[in-house]
């Protein structure tokens, strides 16, 4: 199992604060079954700051430790960019890593109260780049709560999106747990990632929430994310289902 989205990397955000924490995440990770899981630290999101030749380094540095820990487990570089009006200056600074700093995908988290109102141009400009965004949780904003076809003419216009496990298993609240399986529904995710920064509040929920989806959307629902979760590691182009839009009116509460 791959996982995309993990805090892992010791001491630089919010995650594991320690190399003994991060080890601990890691046999986690491993006794649910993961096998590649990508390191994606907050960078620019006011709090912390990691550009890519710094996380660069601490991957390939913790990588050789899991190797001398005999943990089967492989870190492949990534970033949790916070959408910002300069992004573009950011790149050119060459603080900004894609996804195993390919060149094709990135994770862009939007601020959890609201989307910018320049959130389209991004994305557009991004994908004219050869670059596919890959909106983080989006289940967790509350901008998109409020409008959620924001949320498909997003997807519509070529964005990706990834939800978190624990929002689907009902960890981060009922409304949460809806607005999930209503984005599944309406085939406007991906991605199901864990977004791990512990073992005790945050882990790696990635088969508990496979469970749930399997049961509330069939069999092949965890299938799905999970190819699109080996193709992005190969470099090959994902499976996507065409994005439905939400139903206007009354009618949208149970849609």
């Amino acid at each position: 199992m791959i996982d995309l989205h993990c805090h892992i990397l010791p001491g630089i955000d919010d995650g594991a604060q320690n190399l003994e924490e991060s080890l601990a995440m890691a046999i986690q990770a491993v006794k649910v079954g993961i096998t590649h899981l990508f390191a994606t630290p907050h960078h620019f999101n006011g709090r912390f700051d990691n550009p890519k030749n710094e996380i660069l380094k601490r991957v390939s540095e913790f990588n050789q430790c899991l190797q001398q820990e005999n943990i089967p487990l492989t870190i492949h570089p990534g970033q949790e960019l916070r959408i910002h009006r300069e992004l573009f200056n950011t790149f050119e600074r060459d603080e900004i890593l894609t996804l195993d700093n390919r060149g094709k995908y990135l994770m862009l988290e939007l601020p959890s109260g609201h989307v910018p109102d320049y959130t389209q141009e991004i994305i557009y400009e991004l994908l004219l780049k050869g670059i596919t965004p890959v909106i983080v949780h989006p289940e967790r904003n509350r901008g998109l709560m409020q409008d959620k076809n924001l949320l498909f003419q997003l997807v519509n216009e070529g964005a990706l999106t990834q939800l978190t496990a624990g929002s689907i298993t009902g960890q981060f609240g009922m409304k949460i747990m809806s607005f999930s399986q209503k984005i599944i529904k309406h085939n406007l995710t991906h991605f199901i990632a864990s977004d791990a920064h512990d073992v005790a509040y945050r882990g790696f929920s990635i088969k508990d929430a496979f469970d749930k989806i399997s049961k509330s959307n069939g069999i092949n629902s965890p299938v799905y994310f999970n190819e699109n979760a080996k193709l992005l590691i190969k470099g090959q182009s994902l499976c996507s289902k065409k994005p439905l839009p939400f139903k206007k009116g009354l009618i949208d509460f149970f849609n």
